[in-house]
């Protein structure tokens, strides 16, 4: 009888602190909530005053910034306009002297420029000429990955090698590049890799569907290692920009397509270089050339598709095929 009142008490007083530990668990998922419901309109407030306000720039003078496809287009304008503000730029290109002539103007400016030889479709040589930087001239602080192709014609006109190499350049060879830079900023916290997808990689595009397709996965890998990042450290202090361009008068587009010129017109190398360092000094996660083309995306998400259809074929705003 005794044994049976005290399996009884001590049934009573587990399930008392069952209870009690139930209470305290909902108890800590109610503060959690309201915790969680207070940052999130503080960091939307936040957010919202920070559009309306000019960001602080980060100073990059006397850092190494290296620019893949520094030889032409806005990769050379970057390597110039980088070296203008202090930045000691290191040049890749698979074309010696075009990626030659980007030094030798920079240097002819008073600023500090290296030029190497890479072919970014093999990671070998990357990761090889990666060490051979390390040695040569230390920490790489702002990494870009600027260099592609953009074939322009309908999909069943690809070829399997070109789509095969567009992926090479536009995607992979990113990939290679941040594997050999990006443990050195993970060491020392700090650091930035600015990527360059396009405005095509927010529409989709007719004569771009493999083009496309390179930079919508370029916004994926680039929100996917933000990610990851902040995961493995809350307080990561590597910034990760990636870029929307609309089309650039760099010759890439052979035939752009536009029923209003004056409001959608080319954009020079020399502005889009501008806008991209300074979404890099900014930190900002996301920036368009022009800037509201990705709140234009989000928006247009949220409309129905067929209305969006509407718009765009009252712009007529494209790209020609490129194999007349």
């Amino acid at each position: 009888m005794d044994t049976l009142t005290n399996n009884n008490s001590r049934n009573g007083a587990g399930s008392t602190v069952g209870q009690n530990n139930d209470i305290y668990n909902i108890v800590l998922l109610i503060v959690d909530i309201v915790i969680l419901v207070f940052k999130f309109w503080l960091t939307i407030i936040e957010e919202t005053v920070k559009l309306f306000t000019t960001r602080p720039q980060a100073n990059v003078s006397g850092q190494f910034v290296l620019i893949t496809g520094a030889g032409h287009g806005m990769g050379k304008e970057m390597a110039l306009q980088y070296a203008g503000i202090g930045a000691k730029v290191i040049c890749w290109d698979i074309n010696d002297q075009t990626n030659s002539q980007t030094v030798k103007e920079i240097k002819q400016a008073g600023g500090t420029a290296y030029g190497y030889v890479c072919n970014v479709v093999k990671r070998e040589d990357i990761m090889e000429l990666a060490s051979r930087i390390r040695k040569e001239h230390g920490f790489v602080s702002v990494v870009v990955n600027n260099a592609g192709i953009m074939p322009c014609h309908p999909l069943l006109e690809h070829t399997e090698q070109e789509t095969r190499l567009m992926y090479d350049i536009n995607v992979l060879a990113h990939y290679w590049i941040i594997q050999a830079f990006l443990p050195d900023m993970i060491e020392r916290n700090e650091g930035s890799i600015v990527a360059l997808s396009s405005c095509a990689g927010l529409f989709g595009l007719a004569n771009l569907v493999p083009y496309c397709g390179t930079k919508f996965a370029v916004r994926g890998y680039m929100a996917a290692l933000a990610e990851e990042l902040r995961q493995k450290n809350p307080q990561t202090n590597i910034k990760l920009t990636t870029i929307y361009p609309y089309m650039i008068d760099t010759g890439l587009c052979k035939n752009p397509r536009y029923r209003f010129p004056n409001a959608m017109k080319l954009i020079s190398p020399k502005d889009a270089a501008a806008s991209i360092i300074e979404a890099q000094r900014q930190g900002l996660e996301e920036a368009a050339i022009p800037r509201h083309f990705v709140a234009v995306e989000k928006l247009g998400r949220l409309i129905p598709r067929k209305a969006m259809r509407l718009v765009n074929d009252f712009l007529d705003t494209g790209v020609d095929t490129d194999k007349m």
